[in-house]
């Protein structure tokens, strides 16, 4: 079984679904709401596993009970949580999250400055080890290091490239060789608003040593960087009801890091991660939603 590696994010969200989101102060009544073990790496991680991945999570958390519990979750739904780093005296990394019944959301993270300090153990990095190393950018420090030696080693080193300071993007993005960035990173880095216009510029900086360069778009579809004939190739967007795109980001990562760990040819890969990720935004609860690989497998028996 592909064996992969996530780096990045460890948080305990709390998700509020609310009729609409605040307009301001004042006290709103939930619809629903859970409490959930996430974070960008980690949902991608827990998202494997529901696939039926062979996945193991590097990332911190506070040597406190909200660390026992995230970890305890995160292993309970099949992640190999041994190369957690507990941190002694911080505090494990939180957010409260409201989501409106549209599925956009307010997100409020806190993460202790503690837990993105520079790693002093790396996780045993190798083509004997593990398949694919995908780092989300949330902590920077250990990102840079898995995907140097994942690159360094051959191993698929794939960088969730979401919104984060332009300097960290710019470190990041020149040690993968796969990148999967969001539509607002992708424009913070290129200045380009228009989706295949922000894949070629990105594909122009960061893609003349074979890098896979692509960028998600929500309900606008995916787009890529065809190297073999300089061309833009797209998913277009499965059409679903929205209940809640928490963490839809996340699903699609980790979907696209368990194709590519198959051998999977880059189509197959982007549509397979675009219906995961479809299936999960007809569903409240972030993460929570992400679906196996046989409900993704009949998604697309009946959609395409």
């Amino acid at each position: 079984m592909p064996r992969i590696l996530c780096v990045g994010a460890l948080t305990l969200d709390t998700i509020f679904q609310l009729e609409q989101l605040p307009p301001g102060p004042g006290k709103f009544i939930p619809v629903q709401a859970v409490e959930v073990a996430a974070g960008m790496a980690s949902s991608a991680a827990a998202s494997i596993a529901r696939l039926g991945g062979n996945v193991s999570l590097w990332a911190s958390a506070g040597q406190d009970a909200v660390g026992d519990r995230i970890v305890a979750e995160l292993e309970s739904e099949g992640v190999d949580c041994t190369h957690v780093r507990r941190i002694a005296g911080a505090r494990s990394a939180f957010s409260s999250i409201f989501v409106d019944q549209d599925g956009e959301r307010m997100i409020v993270p806190f993460y202790d400055p503690a837990l993105l300090a520079t790693p002093d153990v790396l996780p045993p990095l190798s083509r004997e080890t593990f398949d694919v190393v995908m780092t989300d950018v949330r902590w920077p420090l250990g990102a840079a290091l898995a995907l140097k030696t994942a690159q360094s080693a051959g191993v698929h080193a794939v960088l969730d490239a979401d919104t984060a300071p332009l300097e960290t993007l710019e470190m990041l993005l020149p040690l993968a060789t796969h990148i999967v960035a969001s539509e607002p990173a992708a424009e913070l880095v290129t200045g380009e608003s228009d989706l295949e216009s922000a894949v070629i510029a990105l594909a122009a900086r960061y893609g003349r040593a074979g890098a896979f360069i692509a960028v998600t778009g929500g309900n606008k579809g995916s787009f890529w960087f065809d190297s073999a004939s300089g061309t833009v190739r797209s998913q277009q967007a499965f059409k679903v009801p929205v209940v809640d795109t928490l963490a839809a980001g996340d699903v699609f990562h980790g979907a696209f890091a368990w194709g590519l760990a198959q051998g999977w040819q880059i189509e197959a890969v982007m549509q397979f991660a675009s219906a995961a990720a479809a299936i999960k935004c007809t569903r409240f609860g972030g993460r929570q939603g992400a679906p196996t690989r046989a409900e993704v497998q009949t998604f697309l028996s009946q959609t395409t």
